[in-house]
């Protein structure tokens, strides 16, 4: 199963992707898709859609997990972040792919444990899981492989549950 984990933003739109076969997860890729702050909103949300569009053209995912968005205190930051979410979101289901949303909350508790991890914790952990040697210079992209990896998780104990209940039938 292959799963992509988008960190949405207007100025840089982190991912992660990763390939689950059995009990092994290792990662194919993982980045950034920049945009120019002095380009006009229709222009970058553009260039993140066709960004986003062959990125799942290449991988073909089965599932793309994205941060649900909270509201900030900043409404025009947290605007253009939906934004920047929708057009990826549009560009997953034209892909084919299943869109999962998971909090922040959500994300930490499946790294670390704990809901209060710091940025660095949550690195850490993505590092670990993925027997990355070389380390992740943008938050942006340890938050998408972050998000892949909490998608994997829950995904593992959906089935779980699926069998479990229709055993029970």
């Amino acid at each position: 199963m292959i799963v992509i984990g988008i960190d949405p933003g207007l100025s840089t739109t982190g991912f992660g992707v990763v390939e689950a076969d059995g009990t092994r997860i290792r990662p194919l890729e993982f980045g950034g898709i920049r945009t120019s702050p002095g380009a006009v909103l229709s222009a970058r949300l553009g260039k993140i859609y066709k960004e986003a569009e062959k990125l799942f053209a290449r991988y073909r995912p089965q599932a793309v997990a994205i941060e649900q968005i909270f509201f900030s205190s900043n409404v025009k930051s947290a605007m253009r972040v939906s934004e920047a979410k929708g057009v990826i979101m549009l560009a997953a289901h034209r892909a084919g792919a299943e869109v999962f949303e998971y909090t922040p909350l959500e994300v930490k508790m499946a790294m670390v444990g704990g809901g209060k991890a710091g940025k660095e914790q949550v690195r850490f952990m993505v590092r670990s899981l993925l027997s990355l040697e070389e380390g992740i210079d943008s938050t942006h992209a340890s938050d998408a492989l972050a998000l892949a990896l909490c998608h994997l998780h829950v995904h593992v104990l959906r089935e779980r549950l699926k069998a479990a209940t229709e055993g029970k039938d």
